[in-house]
Formats: structure tokens, sequence, C-alpha cells
């Protein structure tokens, strides 16, 4: 079951390979994430330390979180991945010049995982190519639709 989609990132990358993480989290963000108040918008995956990060990910704490904690929104969550997995992450994003980008946040048996996306930027004549294709499959549709009645 989907929590929250990066719909910025199709739009803006080509998504070569998906990976499913698992996220540390605190349990303040667990129950914000079941209130839906998380965002991937402006968020991105970093490597620090051979390990590997989601940056940016906003998660709103709820009113009713505890007087002793101090949320912080868009910190910096490690992900949980296998080693083979990062090994070859940070090979090929230090090597050959991808990027990764977080494209949804979903639950997997009770636990919050993460879909990361190894990428490549798109450029604009990209995107406006994208655009193009996917305004002629809705219009494709719709004739279809009108055709068939």
């Amino acid at each position: 079951m989907s929590i929250a989609d990066n719909k910025k990132a199709f739009h803006d990358f080509f998504i070569e390979e998906q990976f499913e993480a698992g996220i540390v989290l605190q349990g303040w963000e667990v129950k914000a994430i079941r209130a839906g108040r998380v965002q991937l918008k402006e968020a991105y995956v970093i490597i620090k330390g051979g390990e590997i990060f989601l940056f940016g990910a906003h998660i709103g704490a709820l009113p009713t979180a505890s007087t002793h904690i101090h949320p912080d929104s868009v910190r910096t969550r490690k992900l949980l991945l296998h080693a083979e997995e990062i090994k070859k992450l940070i090979g090929k994003v230090e090597r050959s010049g991808y990027t990764m980008v977080p494209l949804n946040m979903h639950y997997l048996n009770g636990r919050v995982k993460c879909q990361i996306g190894l990428a490549k930027g798109k450029k604009q004549h990209d995107k406006r190519e994208t655009e193009k294709e996917r305004d002629w499959q809705r219009e494709q549709q719709k004739i279809m639709k009108q055709h068939r009645r």
C-alpha cells in the first residue's frame, strides 16, 4: 500500500533500476507517516561514509507529539539495504554519473519501506517529449472510448 509518491522523479529522470530499502525511523515519525504526513517532492538519496541516506524528505510531526521530543521534520534518515546493493549503487553513482531518487514510500508487512531509483537526469527536450507521448496516449484512449460506443 502506497503512502507517498514522488511523481516529479519520473518527470525529471530516466529511472534505470529500482531498489527497495528500509528506513530507520523514530516513533513519532512512524505515527506521522501512518497519518499521511509525508512528502518526497524535494527529497533525494545521498551516500555518506559507505552508507545511504534519505535527505530532504519531509515528515510533519503530529500536534500530539511528546513534549520531551523536539521533532526535526526534514532530518537525514538512514536507508537499509543489503551490502551488495549498496556497493552496486555506490559504484554506479560514482563511476557512471547516475543519481538516486526516492520514488515512493509504502508499507510491506507492516514496515515502512522506501522505493529508490537509480536514475539519469532528463534534458528539457526529453521532458517535452515525455509530455507529448503522455498526451498522445490520453488522446488514443479518448478515441478508443468514443469508437466503442
